[in-house]
C-alpha cells in the first residue's frame, strides 16, 4: 500500500509540474496586510512629486538670490583658505598653550620662593635671637668670674681670719 501510495503521488506532482501558473493572483485577499503596498506606493509617489516640487524651488530660490557655480567655487575657495589658516594658527595655539604652562610653573615657583625667603627670615630671627642670647650668657660668664675672684679673695682673707683666729686660740691654750 505504501507503495501504491508513493508512486501516485509522484505521478501527480509530475503531472502538476506541466500546469500553467497563474500570474495574477491577488494575494491581499489572503493576506490583507499585503492591500497596504499600494497606498504606500501612493505614498512614494507624492513624495517624489513633493521632492522634486522642493527641489524645483529650491533651485528658483538660488537663482534669485544670484548664486550660481562661481559663487559657490568661490565660496569653496575661502573655506580652503580659511582652513589652511586654522591650520597655520595651531603652533600658536600650542605655544599660546606652552607659555600658559609656564606661566602657571612660574606661579608655583614664585610661591615656593615666598616660602623659602619666610623661612630664611626665621631662620635669620632665630640666629639674631641666638646671637643675643650667646652674648647674655658671655656678660653673665663675666659678672660670675668676677664673683668667683672676689669671693676667692674673701675666701682667702676670711681664711687669714679664721688662720688668725686659730693660732691665737692655739697659743692660749
Amino acid at each position: 500500500m505504501l507503495s501504491i501510495g508513493m508512486i501516485v503521488e509522484a505521478i501527480v506532482f509530475f503531472i502538476s509540474a506541466f500546469d500553467a501558473v497563474d500570474e495574477d493572483l491577488d494575494w491581499s485577499l489572503v493576506y490583507p496586510e499585503l492591500g497596504a503596498g499600494a497606498e504606500r506606493d501612493k505614498d512614494r509617489e507624492e513624495a517624489r512629486q513633493a521632492q522634486s516640487l522642493l527641489s524645483k524651488k529650491l533651485d528658483d530660490m538660488l537663482k534669485e538670490a544670484k548664486l550660481d557655480a562661481g559663487l559657490m567655487e568661490s565660496l569653496g575657495t575661502s573655506i580652503q583658505n580659511f582652513k589652511g589658516a586654522a591650520e597655520n594658527i595651531a603652533p600658536a595655539i600650542d605655544s599660546i598653550a606652552a607659555t600658559n604652562k609656564y606661566s602657571e610653573q612660574l606661579s608655583l615657583a614664585a610661591a615656593q620662593m615666598e616660602s623659602l625667603n619666610s623661612l630664611y627670615k626665621l631662620q635669620l630671627e632665630s640666629s639674631s635671637r641666638q646671637a643675643e642670647i650667646n652674648e647674655k650668657v658671655t656678660e653673665n660668664a663675666g659678672r660670675l668670674k668676677d664673683q668667683m675672684e672676689s669671693l676667692a679673695t674673701n675666701l682667702s682673707s676670711l681664711n687669714g681670719v679664721y688662720g688668725g683666729m686659730l693660732s691665737a686660740m692655739s697659743t692660749n691654750n
